[in-house]
């Protein structure tokens, strides 16, 4: 058996992405991470955490690992959609189904894929 310890991403500007993916989801950035970092980190309260790296090559092709989100704090997915448009997120793809099931494909500032799914509420699961 193996442990996930971290999820890492790709990127130019590590502090910048993750100070966005900070206000995304309210997670703290790592203690002592400061603009010009090669590394920062999202603190969560126990692994995996994720992780940004400054890599020199840009973005060109899909993602082949993605975090799939979804909405708390009673958001809806459409709500969270909404919300993350307004942090500067773009949306890719629409995925969502006139009977209220699906997603939405969004992309960070730098073009990384994420999907916004339904909340828990929205899936009918209990709480």
């Amino acid at each position: 058996m193996i442990e996930i310890h971290a999820v890492t991403i790709d990127c130019a500007d590590p502090y910048e992405l993750a100070s966005w993916w900070s206000r995304a989801t309210g997670l703290p950035l790592g203690e002592g991470d400061v603009p010009g970092d090669d590394e920062v980190m999202l603190r969560t309260e126990r692994d995996p955490f994720v992780l940004f790296i400054r890599v020199p090559e840009a973005k060109t092709t899909k993602n082949r690992v993605h975090l799939d989100v979804n909405g708390t704090e009673g958001r809806t997915r459409d709500q969270e959609v909404e919300r993350l448009l307004g942090l500067g997120a773009t949306i890719f793809g629409d995925h969502r189904t006139a009977e209220g099931a699906g997603w939405v494909t969004m992309l960070d500032p730098e073009g990384n894929e994420f999907c916004v799914c339904r909340s828990e509420a929205e899936r009918g699961v209990p709480q």
